[in-house]
This record gives structure tokens, sequence and C-alpha cells, in this order.
């Protein structure tokens, strides 16, 4: 199995592949945002995206609308892809988003990709995949062009001139797919998937809880419960591997 890095003793690490031109990713990670909103170490738990790219041959600008698209992946008349659409569109809106997939700038996501490997080297991966999601869900951005993404990047407080080089050059490119490859190691086929501690996955949007759940078990096994002694009678016993023993008294002849 692939390494994880190690988080701090007092951390629970979940590790989260996820591409941006996925529904069901923002979805999931509303529902992980709402199973840890009353998990009692909310706090220390650290969340580490990681990119998965659904289509890597995608163009960037293509002519067709989402349910023509949908249509023609999954063999179904325009009709029914639409009617896709507007079940993902009220799954969402039960979660609290607003989907306009109608309207989504289907896009290769690649260099999205590395913008979330630039703003994790600055503290701000979180908001920057939120962001992210939010443009391609809901706003109609264009999230395959630098000039988007680069005013997106200053909206959660990245330099606009860091960000645009970095994109420019490919400086994260090997990052991105090194994520892939991991994936791919990992068996992991669809996303989002999050794999919680370093060693149990957990595939798709699921429900906040079941995520809550998987949270509790995992922090258990991870950060067992402080010994609580009983208040009990002080009794002899033996200490940092020692014990003196009195010898059995030898009679003299």
């Amino acid at each position: 199995m692939t390494a994880f890095t190690a988080s701090a003793p007092d951390k629970l690490r979940v590790d989260i592949w996820s591409d941006i031109a996925c529904p069901w990713c923002y979805i999931g990670k509303r529902r992980l945002e709402t199973a840890l909103a009353d998990f009692p170490q909310a706090a220390q738990v650290e969340v580490v995206w990681h990119s998965f790219e659904l289509d890597p041959g995608a163009p960037l600008d293509t002519p067709q609308s989402m349910a023509q698209l949908l249509a023609s992946k999954y063999g179904r008349s325009v009709p029914e892809a639409q009617g896709m659409i507007d079940s993902m569109t009220a799954t969402a809106d039960a979660d609290g988003l607003t989907y306009d997939l109608n309207g989504a700038h289907r896009t290769n996501t690649f260099l999205a990709h590395q913008l979330l490997h630039h703003a994790a080297g600055h503290g701000l991966q979180g908001p920057m995949k939120e962001r992210l999601l939010r443009a391609y869900m809901t706003e109609r951005e264009h999230v395959g062009q630098i000039d988007t993404l680069v005013r997106l990047a200053q909206e959660v407080g990245l330099d606009a001139a860091e960000v645009r080089t970095a994109l420019e050059t490919g400086v994260h490119a090997n990052a991105v797919r090194q994520d892939e490859a991991q994936a791919h190691a990992l068996g992991i086929s669809g996303v989002p998937f999050f794999v919680l501690g370093g060693k149990y996955g957990v595939s798709g949007a699921q429900s906040p809880e079941v995520l809550r759940g998987a949270l509790d078990q995992v922090w258990a096994e991870t950060h067992p419960a402080p010994l609580v002694r009983l208040d009990l009678p002080v009794a002899e016993g033996c200490e940092d591997g020692s014990c003196d023993v009195p010898l059995p008294v030898t009679a003299s002849r």
C-alpha cells in the first residue's frame, strides 16, 4: 500500500481524492463538513485534498451541453440525461448546495488541480478547493483557463503573480500525477474517496451519519482513551522493571 505522510500524534488525517468536475465530490465535501460539525475532535482533524481527473483527456472547451455529454457517455437520450442532471441538482439542494450543471463549462481540470497543490503550500488548500467547486458547479466559471484560476486564487488570498507563474510553468504538474498514481496504487477508480488515518477507505459521497461513524471508529482505534485509575487502597507492587523480593531465610546447620 502506498505510504501516507504521518500526522501529528494528536491529529487524525483524512486524505480525499476528488475532481473539480465531479458533482458528487462537492456533495461529499459538504457531508464530511456536516459530520465534522459535531465531532468532538474536529479541531484535530487534518483534511488533505488529492488530485483525481475523471476525464484526463477532456478538452479545454466543448460545444456540447452537459446533457448532450452525459447522453453520449452513458448511451442515453438527451431527455434521459437531463433527468440525471435534475436528480443530481435535487440531491445537491438537499445538502445545501445550488447546482447549475446545465450551465457548467465542461473543461479539463489539470490546471485546477495544479492550483490546489500551489494553495496547499500556502495553507489555503481547503478554501481553494471550496472556491473551485463552487465556481464550476454553481457559477459557470471556466476553471480550465489560467486567467480564471488566477482570479479565483486571489479571492482566497493567494498572490496572483505567483499563481500565474506556477500555472504557466507547470511546477506542480508532477504533484498532480503523483496523486493520480497513488490513487491507482490504492485501487481508487471513483471519487470522492476518503482515507482515514492512512488505512481506512471510504468510497463515495456517504451520508454524514456514515462519515461520522467512520470518524468515531478510526479516532477510537488510533487515539485510545487515557487510563482511568480507580480510587482503591494502595497495595504493594513492583515498579520500573525491578522488584525487591525478600529472600527466604535458610536455617543454618
